[in-house]
């Protein structure tokens, strides 16, 4: 039976869903492994989102607490926000108190993927920080390390993400993932497929 490989991501102006389309595909790459895409629930009104200049949401099928315990492995990814994940995907998490108290997401490998304003904008703290919310469930942090090789060392250009996951900068919003992040979250979506594959016990 194949690994189920979740990737669950909140996305405001599209960013985080670029990469989160990318890891599907580096997932979907490995053999004896099925990834899918979901989205979070939305906590703001539309008349505040229209305000924001925010897109529509694309069909992505938004998920609800209790089908993350289908997935043999979760990749979470969401903008940040103060250096912290989103509100709307913190909000999320919130909602899995059921999980917490049945201790169904324990031993589950677990990665995530970001993005931030500029720089110094919060690429590490946003994964540093999210991590708790992975040890409270007993999950498996899987990092990408610098298995991406010399793209991990990158000077000549402006390169999000860092060994804690995929990442890229979206500016004022019009700056879209470069070739290299996207590269990136293909490698990890790659990389965690394999190391989900193994926890399921697939060669």
């Amino acid at each position: 039976m194949a690994a189920k490989v979740y990737i669950v991501y909140y996305s405001m102006y599209g960013h985080v869903e670029k990469l989160a389309e990318e890891i599907k595909k580096g997932a979907s790459s490995v053999e004896g492994v099925e990834a899918k895409l979901w989205q979070v629930p939305e906590t703001l009104p539309e008349e505040v989102l229209g305000k924001m200049s925010a897109p529509p949401k694309s069909e992505v099928p938004i998920i609800t607490p209790s089908e993350l315990a289908e997935a043999d492995g979760l990749i979470f990814g969401f903008p940040t926000r103060f250096g912290m994940m989103a509100a709307q995907f913190k909000a999320f998490l919130d909602a899995t108190g059921g999980l917490w108290r049945s201790q169904q997401l324990a031993g589950k490998p677990a990665g995530i993927f970001f993005s931030t304003g500029s720089q110094g904008g919060g690429q590490e703290t946003t994964a540093l920080t999210a991590i708790t919310q992975l040890a409270h469930h007993g999950m498996i942090f899987v990092p990408i390390g610098y298995t991406f090789g010399a793209g991990m060392f990158e000077m000549d250009q402006v390169k999000g993400g860092s060994p804690y996951g995929a990442g890229t900068y979206a500016g004022d919003g019009s700056r879209n993932p470069s070739e290299l992040e996207l590269q990136q979250a293909f490698h990890q979506g790659q990389y965690f497929a394999s190391i989900a594959r193994k926890f399921k016990g697939s060669p």
